[in-house]
């Protein structure tokens, strides 16, 4: 009997965990929060994920539960546990991934490298913070942000002043840093690891906009060293599925940790072409307990650029004949949502062998689809 794979939300990490899970022979059922979302061609259910009965409803047909993110309550997972649900990743890792201040505090109980960091309450210990690592700091709330959100740079408390409210926050050094990296590893229940090749990332008004696979003009060693770290997370948390840990390279060449995230992630967009198991197959195969795939890039490079917002007058379907006619060798992946300014709406991926003729063809064919 094919397994059947259950994923709460519906945008489109889990849109594009459908096709590659049909293809393992797999059912997919997706639980979204509304119809209509990017995932609704395997919807099968529509409703509140933080709602321990509509999720427990849902849950009860399938043979594993994962996720399009990391917002379920713990709670909600827990009792998911306690009902005996496989759960992938499982609330004690996830934890991790939903609360930044829990992050920091089991990273540093793993050694792991990061940047200066203290849980602050109140403007006194966030002056503290500030007086003591240059008059600056990045201020995060701990649960909810992504893409830029929840995240201010502040030179006084009161610019996080409408912050505290929610309890204690996370204040982070500054870090002088040349680029951003991002390390992916796929992990079983079982045990199986398998580390795919650091990336580039390049960010704009916080949001990720290009990734270069693997990250150019980098040692060996660091290469080697970004790996340790992914690996050495992923047992240390037993995280089970896709593990994404965004990195900093300093001006002094370390790598420090800036989040994680345990599902695929846009990170990882490029191996959909790029690498021989794409991010999506291989978290269905690492969920599901299946043994994981190759994670080798196909060619010297992969480039992935994200389609931000897309046009305002037509759709961006429409734009689809003149960006393959011009560029035949991109892979376009578009996510089924209305543009709206700085919104995610698609990628393309590029691969070749020359990095110039690959970011060139990238990029070009992304620019089909602005407003």
């Amino acid at each position: 009997m094919a397994l059947t794979l259950g994923i709460v939300g519906g945008g489109q990490l889990a849109r594009m965990m459908i096709a590659p899970a049909v293809e393992l022979g797999v059912q997919v059922r997706v639980l979204a929060e509304e119809p209509g979302m990017a995932a609704a061609i395997a919807a099968t259910a529509v409703g509140d994920y933080r709602d321990l009965d509509t999720v427990r409803a849902f849950a009860q047909d399938v043979d594993v539960l994962t996720f399009d993110h990391e917002h379920v309550p713990q709670e909600v997972l827990r009792a998911l546990v306690a009902d005996g649900i496989r759960v992938h990743p499982g609330p004690d890792a996830l934890q991790f991934a939903q609360d930044k201040l829990a992050m920091r505090e089991r990273l540093e109980q793993l050694g792991m490298p990061q940047p200066e960091w203290a849980a602050v309450t109140d403007a006194g210990a966030l002056r503290d913070f500030l007086d003591a690592h240059g008059g600056r700091a990045v201020v995060k709330t701990p649960r909810g942000g992504y893409d830029g959100k929840g995240v201010r740079v502040v030179a006084d408390p009161a610019e996080v002043a409408d912050w505290f409210d929610g309890g204690a926050l996370l204040a982070e050094e500054l870090v002088d840093f040349s680029r951003e990296l991002a390390q992916q590893v796929a992990r079983r229940p079982s045990g199986e690891l398998l580390a795919y090749p650091v990336v580039e990332t390049v960010q704009r008004g916080g949001v990720c906009a290009e990734v270069i696979a693997p990250a150019p003009h980098g040692a060996a060693r660091l290469a080697e060293v970004a790996a340790e770290i992914g690996i050495a997370i992923a047992d240390g948390l037993a995280v089970t599925g896709m593990l994404a840990v965004e990195l900093f390279e300093t001006t002094d060449e370390r790598l420090l940790v800036n989040e994680l995230a345990m599902r695929p992630h846009n990170s990882g967009h490029w191996s959909q072409d790029g690498a021989v198991t794409g991010q999506f197959e291989q978290h269905v195969r690492a969920v599901l307990d299946l043994p994981l795939g190759d994670t080798a890039v196909r060619q010297s490079w992969a480039v992935m650029v994200n389609i931000l917002g897309g046009p305002e007058r037509d759709t961006l379907e429409s734009r689809f004949p003149a960006v393959l006619a011009a560029h035949p060798a991109v892979k376009v992946h578009t996510y089924g949502k209305a543009p709206r300014p700085g919104r995610k709406v698609g990628h393309i991926n590029a691969v070749g062998d020359d990095l110039d003729a690959v970011v060139y063809e990238a990029r070009a064919a992304a620019a089909f689809f602005a407003g």
